[in-house]
């Protein structure tokens, strides 16, 4: 167990594995990092000799189901950047839906990292593709990996095309999957295409 501290609060987090890059791998908005599919993505990195963190955003902390407003989240999130950054020559923030989309944000931010990768990037609400999630993207400086589902009702393929796929810096990996990308059952499937991918950096 990992204390992740900052101004304002305080979460937990887990380590996973060894090596000179590290993966922070944050959790999707209805889950927390003891979600079997991110225990299983956090130990097969780890396998693949990356030094894996997970960490719990304050409102899964504290058992709460509505996440905090983007700006917690975000603190929350380069804190837990912070703590890992000290173990390795390097970090990748990974992350499940939400997860994902806040360490977007960080690296438009200009934090310090080797890349992001967006397990199923929510482009929009589900319902609502004009709320598009879209006005930060362009100005990440860094390599990006999209995993997209063809049949994800959070990111519709045609606005998906248009707003990510066309990034210079994104590589697409396209699955015939849901907003969960297959679950459990395709795990080892991601892990290796984020290794591949990692290691190319």
């Amino acid at each position: 167990m990992v204390a992740i501290k900052w101004s304002r609060g305080q979460v937990t987090g887990r380590l996973s594995g060894s090596g000179d890059r590290g993966v922070l791998l944050a959790h999707g908005a209805g889950t927390n990092q003891d979600h079997p599919v991110l225990v299983a993505t956090r130990e097969g990195l780890a396998a693949e000799g990356f030094t894996v963190m997970t960490f719990n955003y304050p409102y899964t902390e504290a058992g709460k189901g509505r996440p905090d407003p983007q700006e917690k989240l975000l603190d929350c999130h380069r804190a837990a950047l912070g703590v890992l950054a000290k173990k390795v020559a390097g970090v990748v923030l990974a992350g499940r839906s939400m997860g994902g989309r806040m360490g977007t944000f960080l690296a438009a931010a200009g934090e310090p990292m080797l890349g992001v990768v967006c397990y199923a990037y929510p482009l929009h609400p589900p319902g609502r593709p004009e709320k598009l999630r879209i006005d930060h993207l362009g100005q990440i400086k860094v390599p990006m990996l999209f995993f997209q589902g063809n049949s994800d009702s959070l990111s519709r393929s045609d606005l998906f095309d248009l707003h990510v796929r066309s990034l210079p810096l994104a590589v697409v990996i396209d699955l015939d999957a849901g907003h969960s990308l297959g679950g459990l059952n395709n795990v080892g499937s991601l892990v290796a295409r984020t290794t591949e991918w990692i290691k190319d950096l």
